[in-house]
């Protein structure tokens, strides 16, 4: 009786919280709102206890940046990683609400990329660090151990918009999801995701936040533990159906998640042969 009352949760969520006249609010935007606060209200609570030397307002004009370059990054992601044959047929449709390829229809604007919107970020930590003259690397560690928190929301609220379901399975947690036709039980990936990719990454990322190995460290094991876990994650969730399977058993999301863990280990592989220069020229001067 459980698992059949289970199966059947995500068939009974409305994806609209509430309707605030012709005004649809949606729980997936009410996430990106939690997950905004999270993030903000953690890394206020690092420079609190840990001392650090930012500012509140500091924090508050680049989350605002660093949100525009999230969205515009990830449906830019989305655009060239996920549906580029599409877009260039229709590139109004980047940014415009309506398909025009049979007639005009509301569609809104849907498709979002995470490894998008990470660029996007990225970016935005890069302009704003230049031109406010502060430490790069710092400031993004400031930030990292907090995301995955945040994220969690996130595949939350992909997940109440009964979106980026799972592949078929027989498992007893398998849900039916209401945007699926075929109505078969599937896994529920965005729960998988919220977890490993949001809560245990966060636990792991917020224990390390304090190490002085070099600036980045705390980014670098970001990289390496988000790409791992979506790696395998990803062996669970449905590909997208304009582009299926991209590399044999691999998806699009698995190959940019191994770009991510490629460059984290890169990184620590540099910084320790540098390292090892660096103690190797010490040593040479001392005798």
């Amino acid at each position: 009786m459980f698992w059949q009352s289970w199966a059947h949760i995500p068939e009974n969520i409305n994806p609209v919280a509430f309707i605030i006249g012709p005004i649809r609010v949606h729980w997936y935007g009410l996430m990106y709102a939690a997950a905004f606060f999270v993030v903000y209200s953690l890394v206020l609570y690092r420079i609190k206890r840990e001392s650090l030397s930012y500012k509140k307002e500091t924090i508050v004009d680049f989350m605002f940046l660093a949100l525009a370059c999230l969205f515009v990054g990830g449906r830019l992601g989305y655009v060239l990683f996920y549906n580029l044959p599409y877009f260039l047929a229709n590139p109004i449709s980047i940014i415009s609400p309506f398909d025009f390829s049979h007639g005009i229809h509301y569609t809104g604007i849907y498709g979002m990329s995470f490894h998008g919107a990470l660029i996007g970020v990225f970016l935005s930590f890069v302009y704003y660090c230049r031109k406010h003259k502060i430490n790069l690397w710092r400031f993004i560690d400031l930030f990292v151990p907090a995301i995955p928190l945040g994220y969690t929301f996130g595949r939350i609220g992909n997940f109440l918009n009964g979106e980026l379901y799972g592949r078929v399975t027989t498992a007893p947690w398998g849900m039916y999801f209401p945007l699926d036709e075929s109505h078969q039980l599937r896994h529920p990936s965005q729960l998988y995701e919220a977890f490993f990719e949001g809560i245990v990454l966060f636990i792991i990322l917020w224990s390390l936040r304090k190490l002085k190995v070099f600036d980045g460290f705390v980014t670098t094991m970001y990289l390496i533990g988000y790409g791992t876990a979506r790696f395998f994650v990803e062996f669970f969730r449905q590909p997208d159906v304009q582009l299926g399977f991209v590399l044999g058993p691999f998806t699009m999301g698995q190959i940019l998640c191994s770009v991510m863990i490629v460059t984290g280990i890169a990184v620590l592989i540099g910084h320790r042969i540098k390292s090892q220069i660096k103690v190797h020229k010490h040593s040479g001067g001392v005798r």
